[in-house]
């Protein structure tokens, strides 16, 4: 068996919430050693005290014993080892300093500017480890003007125009069921993060990497060039269809709803024969792309008419015997259990530390696959600074000087 990529290497992890702690998740899965530091004061990450919470007798809305572990906290801390650390304790700094002089990366996601006032940021650090990564998720940046704006998964939503990206012409804001803003910024976080470890591998100098959610998702929406779209009359807007790419969109059979993608002539023939409307291709409306797309109203209005006297199993029989791209709408329920993902472990059961699995509970898996190495997120998530004494005993702690840290209220 080959080690995964990232054995050997330690991470400071000083995160809480999601964006933070997805990013961690995933240095954890690739094999780094993640030290999670969490506040003791507060009962540890925020996560942990989401509903709901797995207990001994299944899903509950509230904690009854003190080993329930919330369902966001199993899925979030896998791979993970914990200690807790008050850092807002004068002699905290101490103990965390000598955590970072042993680590390759810390990643935090405090907003702008408490880092520094807790004496933990990167400037304040840089001086006690040369090759020390230290990469920072905040929803504005570490830099610009960014006031006091608290960074919500919805408020970067909103600021970053995705809002405006879906529904009709004229409806309200949609915002994303997927909390998107708190999730692409931790995936820019880890490429940012390996692309600095790699660097420091070679000159042994280490950096900060500043990630902002705010940038990530926003550069998402310019991937789209919906200003020039909308300068030649495409509406921003289009709801289930989009015209510039008919056929494509999501339609309505009997009794439930697929999705077609077929923009290029070969995949738009396919559709147009699936609907018995083959004689359509030797016409000027829709022999060609251009002419599909001027005439993308009528398109689809046939197939939403084809569609809506046939059963789903029909349609996609047919779509799928004339070489159209198509695929049924599935629930979330549906869509985690596909043997296809939980088989290449890109979906995986969530197993409770002293409970185990209950049927029916999935988390993420790690959605890469290689070759040679070994991966993934075997390992459960961690009680609240489980790991606290065997981390310190690790940078030459001995038990007196353990026992002392938690009398005064640093531990």
């Amino acid at each position: 068996m080959s080690t995964a990529p990232l054995a050997g290497k330690t991470v400071i992890d000083l995160t809480t919430a999601l964006a933070g702690p997805y990013a961690t998740l995933l240095l954890a899965g690739l094999g780094a050693r993640v030290i999670k530091v969490e506040n003791p004061t507060r009962g540890g990450d925020s996560s942990r005290n989401n509903s709901p919470y797995v207990t001994a007798d299944g899903l509950s809305l509230r904690r009854t014993s003190p080993d329930d572990m919330s369902v966001s906290m199993m899925l979030r801390g896998r791979g993970k080892e914990s200690i807790t650390l008050n850092l807002k304790h004068p002699e905290s700094r101490e103990v965390l300093f000598d955590l970072i002089r042993d680590a390759d990366i810390v990643v935090e996601n405090y907003s702008a500017g408490v880092t520094k006032r807790l004496g933990i940021d990167y400037a304040s650090v840089r001086g006690l480890n040369e090759r020390l990564v230290y990469t920072s998720i905040s929803g504005f940046g570490a830099t610009g003007d960014h006031g006091d704006r608290k960074a919500m998964d919805t408020i970067i939503q909103a600021l970053s125009g995705v809002m405006m990206t879906a529904g009709e012409p004229g409806d309200p804001p949609v915002r994303f069921g997927l909390p998107v803003g708190d999730l692409v910024a931790p995936l820019f976080a880890v490429i940012g993060t390996l692309a600095a470890v790699l660097q420091a591998d070679r000159t042994g100098e280490g950096q900060h990497v500043d990630v902002s959610m705010l940038g990530a998702l926003t550069s998402l929406v310019a991937c789209e060039p919906f200003d020039a779209l909308e300068s030649v009359g495409f509406p921003l807007r289009t709801g289930a269809y989009v015209p510039r790419l008919a056929p494509f969109g999501t339609f309505r059979a009997a009794d439930g709803w697929f999705a077609i993608c077929a923009p290029t002539d070969q995949f738009a023939a396919g559709v147009l024969r699936a609907i018995d409307r083959a004689h359509l291709l030797e016409t000027p409306d829709f022999a060609t792309r251009d002419a599909r797309v001027a005439n993308a109203d009528r398109l689809h209005g046939l197939i939403a008419g084809w569609a809506a006297e046939r059963s789903l199993a029909e349609v996609l029989e047919a779509l799928d015997a004339h070489g159209a791209p198509a695929a049924p709408v599935r629930s979330t329920a549906e869509a985690v259990r596909d043997p296809q993902v939980t088989g290449r472990g890109e979906v995986v059961p969530l197993v409770h530390p002293r409970y185990g699995h209950f049927e029916g509970l999935y988390g993420a898996g790690l959605p890469m696959v290689f070759s040679r190495s070994e991966v993934g997120l075997d390992k459960p998530a961690p009680g609240l600074g489980e790991n606290t004494e065997s981390v310190l005993r690790g940078v030459g702690y001995d038990d007196d000087r353990i026992a002392q840290l938690r009398a005064d209220g640093v531990l």
